[in-house]
C-alpha cells in the first residue's frame, strides 16, 4: 500500500488502524468492525483456512507511548494471549490465535452472536438484582480461572462482558497481563477504561487480582445501578469521589449491596476476596441475601435443644434406628425350630404322671440322658410300623422275618 500525505506507514498499514478488507497473516480476511474501544478495534474476519468467521482484535496501542514501551507492550500482549489460549473456561473467549504483524498484536478469538453488557444496561435500563449476581457470578469465575494461571485482565467493564441466552463471557483480553509485572505507566498515562480502574492502579501501584475485583465490582454496578460509579466520567474523578468519604449511593442494588461494598472498598486489603464474593453473589443468584448460610436463614435452638446440647432439627435429619431389643438368657421353645417335643406313640399304654410343658424351661436335667436331643417322632409311628410288619410278613419268607416275628 502507497504512502499518502504525511500518514507514516509501517509495511502495509497505517500504524493505528486497518482498512477493511485486509487479509491477516494471509489467513484472517477483516470484513467489518464490530466493536471499537480506546485500546483497538474488535472486527469480524472470515478465517479462509477453516471456512468460518472469527473475531479479530485489533490492539491499538496510545501514540504517545515512546517505541520502547511499545515494543513492550506488543511482546506482553503476544504473551498474554497465548496464555489465555490455554484457559479452558466457559466464561473465558476462546483465543484461537494470536498473530504480530505490522509491529503490533492481532487476536484471533471465537465470534459470539450476542450483546453486550453495557448495550442491555442502555436498552433496557437497570438489571434485576438477581440477574445482575447471576452474570457477575460468571464473569467471577472466568477471573478466578485466568488469576489462577497467573493472568490479570485489567480492563473489566460492561462493554468486555457478552451475554448470550446461555452463556455470560469475559472477553478483550488486550490489555491482559502477568501478576507482578511492572505498572505500565508513562507521562501520566494508566492502561484501562475510565471508571472502571481500581484506585490502587490510578496511584501508581501494580495491577493485581484485587484490582480486577474492583472494576468487577464496579461493572455490576453499572449493571444494577443503570449508570457509572459517582457518574464520572474520569478515573481520577471517581477516585476523589471515593476518597472523599461519601458513601457509594445504592438505590437498586437491594440484596446485591454488600457484594458491591465489599468489592469497591479502596483499601485491597479489605476487600472481599474471590471465592467469597463468589459465594455471595450464588446466594443472591439463587434469591437470598448475601449474609446468610447457603442453606437458609439460621433457626434458633429449641428449649429442650438447649438444655441436651442437641444438634437443630432440619429437613436433612436422619432418625435414629430403633434399637433391637436384646435376647440374652431367653430362650424361647418356639423360636427354636430345631428343638423337638417328645411325644408318646399311641400304642403306649400305662398309667402316666402329668406330663410338664418344656416351653420356657431352662433347667439342667438332672439324667445325663434327659438332656440329648431326640429324633423327631410323627403321632402316627406306631401305626407306620405295624404296617410296615404285616407287608414284611406278605413278602418275605418266614425264615428273613425278624426273631421278634417269628
Amino acid at each position: 500500500m502507497a504512502s499518502t500525505g504525511g500518514d507514516k506507514r509501517i509495511g502495509k498499514l497505517p500504524p493505528m488502524r486497518a482498512p477493511a478488507g485486509y487479509e491477516l497473516a494471509s489467513r484472517y480476511r477483516l470484513l467489518e468492525p464490530v466493536g471499537r474501544g480506546g485500546m483497538g478495534t474488535v472486527w469480524r474476519a472470515h478465517d479462509g483456512l477453516l471456512d468460518r468467521d472469527v473475531a479479530v482484535k485489533e490492539v491499538r496501542l496510545p501514540l504517545v507511548l515512546d517505541e520502547e514501551l511499545r515494543a513492550e507492550l506488543c511482546a506482553r500482549t503476544e504473551r498474554e494471549g497465548r496464555a489465555t489460549a490455554m484457559v479452558a473456561h466457559p466464561s473465558v473467549i476462546t483465543v484461537f490465535d494470536v498473530v504480530t504483524e505490522d509491529d503490533r498484536p492481532w487476536i484471533v478469538m471465537e465470534l459470539l452472536h450476542a450483546r453486550s453488557l453495557e448495550e442491555l444496561v442502555k436498552q433496557n435500563g437497570p438489571l434485576p438484582p438477581r440477574r445482575v449476581a447471576e452474570i457477575g457470578r460468571h464473569v467471577l469465575g472466568a477471573l478466578r480461572a485466568v488469576h489462577a494461571k497467573g493472568i490479570l485482565h485489567r480492563d473489566v467493564k460492561p462493554s468486555n462482558v457478552l451475554v448470550t441466552d446461555d452463556r455470560t463471557v469475559l472477553t478483550d483480553f488486550g490489555l491482559a497481563a502477568f501478576e507482578g509485572d511492572a505498572s505500565i505507566t508513562q507521562a501520566g498515562i494508566v492502561l484501562g477504561s475510565a471508571g472502571y480502574i481500581a484506585p490502587e492502579r490510578v496511584l501508581g501501584d501494580r495491577a493485581s487480582p484485587g484490582a480486577d475485583l474492583w472494576s468487577l465490582g464496579a461493572t455490576l454496578y453499572t449493571a444494577v445501578e443503570g449508570r457509572g460509579l459517582h457518574g464520572r466520567r474520569t478515573a481520577a474523578a471517581a477516585l476523589a469521589a471515593l476518597t472523599s468519604g461519601e458513601p457509594i449511593p445504592m438505590d437498586l442494588a437491594g440484596p446485591l449491596a454488600p457484594v458491591l461494598r465489599g468489592l469497591l472498598q479502596i483499601d485491597p486489603n479489605a476487600r472481599l476476596d474471590g471465592m467469597r464474593a463468589s459465594l455471595m453473589l450464588a446466594r443472591v443468584a439463587a434469591g437470598g441475601s448475601a449474609e446468610e448460610p447457603l442453606g437458609g436463614p439460621h433457626r434458633p435452638a429449641s428449649r429442650s435443644q438447649a438444655t441436651t446440647g442437641g444438634p437443630p432439627p432440619g429437613p436433612h435429619t436422619i432418625p435414629a434406628a430403633p434399637r433391637r431389643p436384646s435376647h440374652r438368657g431367653q430362650h424361647r421353645a418356639d423360636a427354636r425350630p430345631d428343638r423337638a417335643v417328645y411325644v408318646p406313640p399311641p400304642h403306649d399304654s400305662g398309667p402316666r404322671g402329668p406330663q410338664r410343658s418344656a416351653e420356657g424351661s431352662h433347667r439342667k436335667s438332672p439324667d445325663p440322658a434327659a438332656g440329648r436331643r431326640r429324633a423327631p417322632a410323627s403321632p402316627d409311628a406306631g401305626q407306620v410300623i405295624r404296617q410296615l410288619s404285616e407287608i414284611m410278613r406278605m413278602v418275605l419268607p418266614r425264615r428273613f422275618w425278624p426273631k421278634n416275628m417269628r
